[in-house]
């Protein structure tokens, strides 16, 4: 401040001087210009100086400037000094960064905005065949997998997708990429080879003990029915015959069902053209009569659109809830079934119950195997528990969604949501 004032009473100086001057002389106009230019001059080539001290770098402490100059130089200076000291800070903060990060198992690559490489770590060297080199380079140029070419390009990253190493067929990487900053995504690729080995060998095993069950149960169903046929069974081995019977038919959907999961996880889709509206109508019908003709199914086909996909994996999901909104729910109350549009292009399935609900702590588990939720109920309802676990991996194959509203004792919706690239 004491600069600034010094300069102001520096300027004042000046006039104080040529009014006394320019009255004696008759030049007064003159004078002032003669002051006026002198004082553009100066400050022209105080701004040239600053010009060049800032083209070097703004290097060195001004402060021996004089007057209101000093002070700019000290300011600039100072903001550069402090500048540098947080430049050192962060490029500590990230030699940290990446050191940590090269000692990480799974791959990490930061990309730009045009997907270009930013930085790459060990991982991402050895198992994505990446290399130091290929900073700038665009992603996709290196890596040719059309599925990673469309997730990085779908710009939805909600989900992770599981490819083949590029340096390696036999190694498989789950891929997740995570956007930050301006533009910035962090793609992490995970070795899960031994996961997906496991998961292939409990598929195998579920399989090949479910197929092998199948023999040795069919001719124990078919010793039973012909023991039930005899005459003169005593009533309590008839009881007994009816119960394994029972016993049996159950064990039998119990191994159907664990075949049918193992089919969808293994088998190659199939896409053609299913009359859905048909199928409902066929399967609804069929219901009812499972119900001793109470025709309790109220079906609505609002649209009569068509599904790409597998008629027979479609018929298993919709007949498995179907039947289970039967089961359970009161024998008097209407099971509604309904067909129709979404405002998205896309089509729906809803299936309504009015039965017992489902609390809202089980509904994000009552798709995985075997949960079943604990109800204390009036009647016993048989099931193998895998009926919506079915339904969840037909509707995966079908890029379709499930969402399960419920209250309880007011009853629960289904919702099979098929977007519109599925239509026919």
């Amino acid at each position: 401040m004491q600069r600034w004032q010094r300069e102001i009473n520096s300027v004042i100086a000046l006039l104080a001087l040529a009014l006394p001057l320019g009255y004696f002389t008759g030049h007064l106009s003159l004078i002032l210009l003669v002051i006026v230019t002198f004082l553009l001059i100066r400050q022209t080539l105080h701004i040239n100086a600053l010009e060049h001290w800032l083209a070097r770098g703004a290097f060195g402490d001004q402060r021996e400037q004089k007057g209101i100059w000093g002070d700019i130089y000290y300011h600039i200076w100072k903001i550069k000094k402090t500048e540098k000291k947080r430049k050192k800070k962060l490029s500590r903060m990230i030699d940290r960064f990446r050191t940590s990060t090269d000692a990480l198992p799974d791959a990490a690559v930061v990309l730009g905005s045009y997907g270009e490489i930013e930085w790459t770590n060990k991982a991402a060297r050895e198992v994505l065949g990446l290399k130091k080199t290929d900073k700038g380079q665009r992603i996709p140029n290196l890596i040719r997998t059309p599925l990673f070419i469309q997730y990085l390009k779908s710009n939805d990253y909600r989900q992770k997708i599981s490819i083949p190493s590029p340096v390696n067929e036999n190694i498989i990487l789950q891929i997740s990429i995570v956007p930050y900053g301006a533009g910035l995504r962090l793609l992490l690729a995970q070795d899960i080879t031994h996961l997906k080995n496991i998961e292939r060998m409990r598929t195998d095993f579920v399989a090949n003990v479910s197929h092998e069950l199948r023999t040795p149960l069919t001719v124990l169903k078919g010793y039973l029915e012909t023991l039930q046929e005899m005459d003169n069974v005593p009533n309590i081995y008839f009881r007994s015959f009816e119960n394994m019977a029972t016993q049996t038919e159950r064990m039998q959907l119990l191994i159907d069902d664990l075949l049918l999961l193992a089919r969808l996880e293994t088998k190659a889709k199939i896409s053609e053209p299913v009359a859905v509206p048909d199928l409902l109508k066929q399967i609804c019908q069929e219901s009812d009569l499972l119900e001793k003709d109470e025709r309790r199914v109220e079906l609505s086909i609002n649209t009569d659109a068509h599904l790409q996909g597998d008629e027979e994996e479609l018929r298993s999901a919709f007949t498995n809830l179907v039947v289970n909104a039967l089961k359970y729910s009161p024998a008097d109350k209407p099971v509604k079934v309904c067909w129709h549009s979404l405002e998205n292009g896309g089509v729906c399935l809803d299936v309504e119950d009015f039965g017992e609900g489902i609390s809202p702590a089980d509904i994000p588990r009552i798709t995985e195997r075997f949960y079943r939720v604990e109800v204390k109920r009036n009647r016993k309802i048989n099931g193998t528990g895998l009926g919506l676990a079915i339904v969840k991996h037909v509707l995966v194959r079908h890029d379709a969604k499930l969402e399960i509203t419920s209250q309880l004792g007011k009853g629960s919706r289904f919702r099979c949501l098929f977007p519109a690239k599925r239509l026919c």
